[in-house]
């Protein structure tokens, strides 16, 4: 392993599981809990989960699947370059997604609606629910018990009243304080792996174009470079080298103004970490640049009438399927129904059914209780 920063999460000196375990052999602690996440059912089902685009609209477009290994790759890279624990950055960034309800933001903001007399659905905080209670794959624990470090990088937003609710892994929303920096720098690997990448997906779909992107500061740059770089190609070829050459100003960008920040404020230990403002950062020039491409995928993409029109029926999938179930749980396959029996709340189920669903099965699943014609189990 790479030499570690004073100030960066070191696996020998961990806050611990909730369940206590042996150290592991021949791995880190942080270590361990990567290899758990991608052994875990919810990461797989990443794989037939959208950002943008519903899952059967084509085999190119990116999932959470591949979304979460870019922001992995992105992360890793510049917690290389900043000396933070590479194996914790990613950790946390293949785990962020776990809670994330099918059909991406359209699916997630349906099940909040849903769920608002019950304390709302925040896919951040279902994400924990997922590593702490809702895989069974281990006798000891339910959940993946996984370390503080990965928990608290995973919850990276959170309201007041469900903080208050976590003990631990809740308290710095409630006394403002920051997590570590490998979780500020997921967070904003995050960032850069989907901005980026909407734009390629935008682009490869044709609801966005090459000559509306020309007004994106950003992109015009790094295009315009590319093209006098590499004059004779066009096409995919042309639009992958600008998207490129985009993710890497910004991880330059991230990683300067990070560096800048960490020696201004020279924190000795995590602790001083969670004290000072957020240290891992974008230079105020880029953020004002990604701010630009931002409200350019809001408006060109994200409220796209084909994109709209998918999401009305997202919604719809989603919240037909939560009244169905919470009005009737013999309609819930057999292991909802026996917590049902058990005493846990139906809402909470139910959420916890629909959240963990792909988006393919979320739709057969409409049709299975609502298709008048015959649909196979």
């Amino acid at each position: 392993m790479a030499e570690l920063a004073p100030y960066a999460a070191n696996p020998e000196s961990s806050r611990g599981r909730l369940i206590p375990e042996g150290r592991p052999e021949g791995r880190t602690e942080f270590q361990r809990d990567r290899d758990r996440i991608i052994h875990s059912s919810a990461f797989r089902r990443l794989e037939y989960k959208t950002q943008v685009f519903v899952n059967h609209e084509g085999d190119l477009f990116r999932t959470r699947l591949t979304h979460s290994i870019e922001v992995a790759q992105i992360g890793r890279s510049i917690a290389r370059n900043l000396q933070l624990n590479e194996d914790l950055v990613e950790a946390i960034s293949l785990a962020h997604d776990l809670g994330h309800t099918p059909f991406g933001h359209a699916g997630q903001d349906a099940l909040n609606e849903c769920m608002q007399s019950h304390g709302g659905f925040e896919h951040n905080l279902q994400s924990l629910r997922v590593v702490d209670l809702l895989e069974e794959r281990y006798g000891a624990f339910d959940g993946l018990n996984l370390s503080f470090e990965t928990r608290e990088g995973i919850l990276k937003h959170c309201s007041v009243k469900n903080a208050a609710l976590l003990g631990e892994i809740g308290e710095r929303f409630l006394q403002k304080k920051q997590p570590g920096l490998e979780a500020q720098l997921a967070n904003l690997a995050d960032e850069i792996a989907y901005n980026n990448h909407d734009v390629d997906d935008g682009l490869r779909s044709g609801l966005i174009t090459l000559d509306q992107l020309s007004s994106v500061s950003i992109f015009a740059r790094h295009f315009e470079t590319a093209r006098a770089a590499y004059p004779e190609i066009m096409g995919r070829r042309l639009i992958h080298e600008t998207v490129r050459r985009m993710i890497n100003s910004q991880v330059i960008d991230l990683t300067q103004q990070s560096l800048c920040n960490i020696r201004s404020a020279m924190p000795k230990h995590i602790d001083e970490v969670r004290f000072s403002p957020p240290l891992i950062a974008f230079s105020p020039e880029m953020r004002e640049a990604q701010h630009e491409l931002k409200q350019f995928l809001r408006t060109r993409l994200y409220q796209h009438y084909k994109v709209t029109r998918m999401s009305v029926k997202a919604r719809r999938i989603v919240s037909d399927l939560f009244h169905a179930f919470t009005q009737d749980n013999r309609l819930l396959p057999i292991q909802f129904q026996e917590k049902v029996e058990k005493g846990s709340d139906i809402m909470r189920v139910t959420a916890d059914y629909i959240a963990g669903m792909t988006d393919r099965y979320a739709i057969r699943e409409h049709r299975r209780l609502f298709a008048v014609e015959e649909i196979p189990f």
